[in-house]
């Protein structure tokens, strides 16, 4: 059993070393919690738990704290994927909800698993999900003032569990000042994505991960017969070529953790009931 998490890059925050010892001590502690999470209860639901506290935190772009875009609204989006299944759900510009990877993974019990903007939202309210202001005053004071940090931000965790099943989850609170309606790569198989091979979630420029399909490109190579570090190698290889902006974490079949950042530094931790690891 093993966890690991991301938390974006550092340079999505300001840089002070407040915040970046605030970061490594929060994501220590949500990686402990999701793994005591993950004794008894599946990879699945873990992934889901995970992603929601770094949700919770003001100190990620991702539920609580999200950026705000062009237009003054907060938008988010959010997916999760069973390795076993194979099956994605998420949530696209979805507007005033507490946790957007709980609607992700409610979703996961629908014919239609991916829904985007008011469909996302009234769906979330038909399910108890309450109506909630992901604002915070430093995000706001970045819009007034009009700062741009550079569309880094992005929470994840991938999850392998006793049975040796995978799942991962992913959440975003966007790039900020963004135009309204622009998709990210956090609800699309390019930012995360799963099967019973591999299972990686990806923070970085969401087109950058698009156009290279980052995530669904190294699960593929893995269940091709790549090794995880070899399909990291080549993924982020064919990222330099478009000068892309990602960063990654894996877990493969047999237990492997892989991460991965073209443009350092991505902000992560890792868990399996002994070692725990932060990396910055």
């Amino acid at each position: 059993m093993k966890v690991i998490i991301h938390g974006g890059f550092f340079s999505e925050s300001d840089q002070s070393h407040e915040v970046k010892t605030a970061k490594q001590e929060s994501l220590k502690n949500i990686a402990k919690r999701a793994f005591e999470f993950l004794q008894s209860n599946p990879a699945f639901d873990t992934a889901a738990f995970a992603v929601s506290l770094l949700e919770d935190d003001e100190l990620y772009n991702a539920g609580t704290g999200s950026q705000i875009q062009s237009d003054g609204i907060i938008r988010m989006s959010a997916a999760i994927m069973d390795g076993e299944t194979q099956k994605l759900s998420g949530v696209i510009n979805i507007q005033d909800v507490k946790n957007p990877v709980f609607v992700a993974k409610e979703l996961m019990n629908e014919d239609d698993r991916v829904l985007g903007g008011s469909g996302a939202k009234k769906y979330a309210a038909a399910h108890g999900f309450e109506n909630y202001s992901t604002e915070i005053p430093k995000r706001r004071q970045e819009y007034e003032e009009k700062l741009h940090n550079g569309g880094k931000g992005t929470v994840g965790c991938v999850v392998i569990d006793k049975n040796g099943k995978l799942a991962v989850a992913t959440s975003t609170g966007g790039k900020g000042f963004e135009i309204p309606g622009r998709i990210s790569d956090s609800a699309t198989v390019a930012g995360n994505y799963a099967n019973s091979f591999c299972a990686v979630s990806c923070t970085g420029v969401g087109e950058d991960i698009v156009s290279n399909a980052t995530a669904a490109k190294i699960v593929t190579r893995v269940t091709d017969g790549m090794s995880l570090n070899e399909a990291f190698d080549k993924t982020f290889e064919e990222l330099k070529l478009i000068d892309g902006f990602a960063g990654a974490i894996a877990i493969d079949k047999d237990g492997n953790l892989a991460h991965r950042d073209s443009h350092p530094t991505m902000v992560f931790a890792s868990f399996d009931g002994e070692n725990l690891e932060t990396f910055h």
